[in-house]
């Protein structure tokens, strides 16, 4: 994959984990953080998560996750924690060389706001470019410096059908407000974060969370390889 070479013009590694609640991505990333800290020694490993990942983040997700609230604050609650996780967190992070994990991102932000509720897409992509665009470091040469959209070198993507992740959801703890919803709610997510896949084929890997756990974790261990 050679994801150090990336398009962020970073010397640092910038990889998510994304899937439907109930897909098991959580169940994986510890792990997989571990591993990819003993294959690159060198490189720091900053695991972190969205909504949330700085203090300011933290609180916000605590209303974010249990307060109602009109669907376009939603999303500008997400945007507005995302936006100090990148300059306080991410960026740094990326800008020293270091490899940063985060259970979810933007492509969550589709899949949920825009994917289950319905929130305008375009509203969305605005956003996105609003909250991510920025000037790398000074690697843009003559020409001046070009504005890069941050995103991920790598989205790993659990993918999992609606009702296997109900099932799955309903035994494990409390839920959420997003966790409450129903398997239609959910089917709609997952629709959105395959468009966002097929749309970035390049960047998205896209994982059967219908599998053992061994057996994803032989598949996530293949994927390190070719980091």
């Amino acid at each position: 994959m050679s994801l150090f070479a990336n398009s962020n013009n970073a010397p640092g590694l910038f990889i998510t984990f994304e899937g439907i609640d109930g897909a098991g991505k959580s169940t994986h990333i510890q792990a997989f953080a571990d591993a990819l800290g003993k294959k690159y020694p060198q490189h720091e490993i900053v695991l972190t998560r969205e909504p949330g990942g700085t203090a300011l983040g933290e609180q916000l997700r605590e209303i974010l996750l249990h307060h109602s609230m009109h669907l376009e604050t939603e999303a500008l609650l997400m945007f507005a924690a995302r936006r100090e996780h990148l300059a306080t967190v991410i960026e740094p992070a990326l800008a020293a060389g270091k490899i940063v994990i985060s259970d979810r991102f933007t492509d969550a932000s589709f899949a949920y706001q825009g994917g289950g509720r319905g929130l305008d897409l375009g509203k969305l992509y605005e956003l996105e470019v609003w909250v991510q665009m920025r000037l790398p470091d000074a690697r843009a040469g003559e020409g001046g410096q070009k504005r890069v959209l941050l995103q991920p070198d790598l989205t790993l993507l659990f993918d999992l059908p609606s009702e296997i992740a109900e099932a799955r959801r309903s035994a494990a703890r409390d839920p959420d407000k997003f966790e409450q919803l129903n398997a239609s709610f959910f089917e709609q997510v997952r629709q959105e974060y395959l468009r966002r896949a097929k749309d970035d084929p390049v960047r998205f890997e896209i994982i059967d969370a219908n599998q053992s756990k061994d057996h994803i974790w032989n598949l996530l261990q293949n994927i390190i390889i070719k980091i």
